[in-house]
């Protein structure tokens, strides 16, 4: 067992845990696509009177190394991602590079558990992580009490927060987050995620789908992709900005008001945008 310390002030970290339940979710599984994950499975654990009492984020990828794990896990703003922008082993395009995301999950849940499982030359390594809310700057490390059958790691939160019950929608929820990983499910065929038993799958959510082509006065070309849902999403139309392998790199509100009849996002996708997000200028 070893404690593993977080260098920075604890205002600064819940700030870094700040989202919304859907936000949160799709930073977590961010994490697991960029350990090389083909299937994330997103539960949640109700009690007797359908009220969540965990929520279970499992996934098929790496894990998380626990050889490196001061690096791996105790820094923030220097995460290991910043070395490489593609995965380890099926070379995807990565997402995260600043080592934040795995804090959203206190947005879920005051408690929050990593199993991981993880190979090395010697075999497969368990281990169990947790953190609390109370002291977000302090996380336990500790070996499993048995070895996992595979490699892949599993998030378990519970003493879940009051706004999380909005994930109890799953039809709503699903669509959320098909409208965050649209892109980079049609760029990775191979990946798939699933909420509450559901696919999160565009085609199955979507109504239609238009690509229009964008050329600026200078010749640079981007493409714009819009996206119909089939049920009617809060906050209005988004305006996603994307790299060429689907990532949504920062979204802002359409500016468009059709009304309740047409939900839609839009996403305006060019390799030059992630070059702009890597300079903090986009």
């Amino acid at each position: 067992t070893k404690d593993i310390y977080i260098q920075a002030r604890k205002d600064h970290i819940a700030s870094l845990a700040a989202a919304t339940p859907v936000a949160a979710l799709e930073e977590l599984v961010w994490n697991a696509l960029d350990a090389d994950a083909r299937e994330v499975k997103i539960d949640l654990v109700t009690n007797a009177l359908g009220g969540i009492d965990a929520i279970r984020i499992s996934d098929d990828g790496s894990g998380i190394d626990v050889l490196r794990v001061d690096d791996t896990f105790g820094g923030i703003g220097g995460s290991w991602k910043r070395a490489d922008d593609r995965t380890a082993g099926t070379r995807r395009q990565l997402h995260g590079r600043q080592g934040k995301g795995r804090f959203k999950a206190f947005a879920l849940g005051s408690h929050v558990e990593w199993r991981t499982t993880m190979k090395t030359i010697d075999g497969l390594l368990s281990f169990v992580i947790e953190g609390d809310a109370e002291d977000p700057t302090r996380f336990r490390l500790a070996e499993a009490p048995a070895v996992g059958p595979a490699t892949g790691t599993e998030v378990y939160i519970t003493n879940i927060r009051a706004n999380a019950d909005s994930l109890s929608d799953a039809a709503a929820t699903v669509q959320s987050l098909a409208a965050c990983f649209a892109l980079y499910l049609k760029s990775y065929p191979d990946v798939s995620i699933y909420f509450a038993g559901l696919p999160v799958s565009p085609v199955i959510v979507q109504k239609s789908e238009t690509d229009y082509p964008v050329t600026l006065p200078t010749g640079a070309k981007a493409k714009l992709r819009v996206i119909e849902w089939r049920r009617h999403q809060s906050g209005g139309g988004r305006l996603v900005f994307c790299g060429t392998d689907g990532f949504a790199l920062y979204d802002v509100s359409a500016g468009v008001r059709p009304g309740a009849a047409f939900s839609f996002t839009a996403y305006l996708i060019s390799p030059r945008f992630p070059e702009l997000n890597a300079e903090n200028a986009l």
